[in-house]
């Protein structure tokens, strides 16, 4: 009976004690999950490129008008560190700014097939990635440039995906993934079945596309067969508009509006990409010169209050 009692009390000790370890502690309790947001909203630093303002003033602009995400271009950071500044200083403004650089957009040459060409294109690429990764963003355009010319040759697409798998491999080093563009003008990966091929065949895990609302009508595609992308595939989305003033073969990069002032088909589109085990960035792009003339900070507001329309309800 003694031995019964203490074997009853040893068991009911251990209970107690693994229940201690694994209950939180009343401090530790945290509160119920809420649901996460589909999107991420994001400026793409085209939106007021043409304000001309450097590196610092455009981060102070998109924060101001409440983004937190943005899209910078390589050049202009590179101008911001020509100037005397260093990586640590960009990631010092990044942050009293309260923004992450999401991707940036840059033009090595990577698909050309011009064998020294492609060469200066990766070691390019590969300076460029290094600068990213030490200012914190991890995402890299890689538009066809240097084979988006009206007289530009058509790149085979088994060619295409070898390169792409290079750049790919380049990004296992400095894990800077560079996201494999589709441009709708040009001769090459002007349609989703192209970067879809190249991404497929290069065989790399890392392989993402960076797809558009303009791109996807300018070459042709439209929103259809989004669904057959498959959502991992999608990270990064750029949004814009168009209007009926323009057909597909006339409109042009400039020609581009805020989301909502057009007829594209976005809420559709942005129904077709989301995903719910984490956020798409939806970054606004677009050269419009009648927006160049605003003064910048409308500019990223008006751009703010289009983009929260633009999510509501999807």
């Amino acid at each position: 009976m003694t031995q019964s009692v203490s074997r009853r009390q040893t068991l009911a000790a251990l209970t107690a004690t693994v229940g201690t370890t694994l209950a939180p502690k009343s401090s530790e309790v945290l509160a119920a999950p809420t649901a996460q947001s589909p999107f991420t909203l994001c400026l793409n630093m085209s939106t007021i490129r043409g304000h001309k303002l450097g590196f610092v003033k455009e981060l102070e602009v998109a924060s101001k008008a409440g983004f937190r995400s943005v899209e910078i271009w390589i050049e202009t950071l590179q101008t911001y560190l020509k100037n005397g500044a260093s990586t640590a200083d960009a990631r010092k403004v990044l942050s009293d700014t309260g923004i992450k650089v999401e991707n940036a957009i840059g033009f090595a040459p990577w698909i050309v097939d011009n064998d020294a060409d492609r060469a200066k294109g990766l070691d390019q690429m590969k300076r460029e990635m290094d600068m990213l990764a030490e200012v914190g963003c991890m995402r890299v355009a890689t538009p066809p440039i240097g084979a988006q010319t009206p007289n530009s040759p058509k790149i085979d697409l088994y060619k295409a995906a070898e390169r792409y798998r290079t750049i790919l491999e380049l990004s296992d080093k400095t894990k800077v993934i560079p996201q494999l563009e589709l441009w709708g003008f040009s001769p090459n990966l002007s349609h989703l079945g192209e970067v879809m091929f190249v991404a497929i065949e290069s065989g790399h895990p890392s392989a993402r596309v960076l797809l558009d609302i303009y791109h996807l009508y300018k070459g042709g595609s439209g929103n259809t067969m989004l669904p057959l992308v498959g959502k991992s595939a999608i990270e990064g989305f750029h949004v814009n508009d168009y209007t009926a003033d323009f057909t597909r073969e006339k409109i042009t990069d400039a020609d581009r509006v805020f989301p909502g002032d057009g007829v594209a088909p976005i809420k559709d589109t942005l129904r077709l990409i989301k995903r719910s085990d984490k956020p798409i960035v939806l970054s606004l792009e677009v050269f419009n010169k009648a927006y160049y003339a605003q003064e910048a900070q409308t500019v990223a507001n008006t751009a703010m209050a289009k983009m929260k329309a633009m999510v509501a309800g999807v």
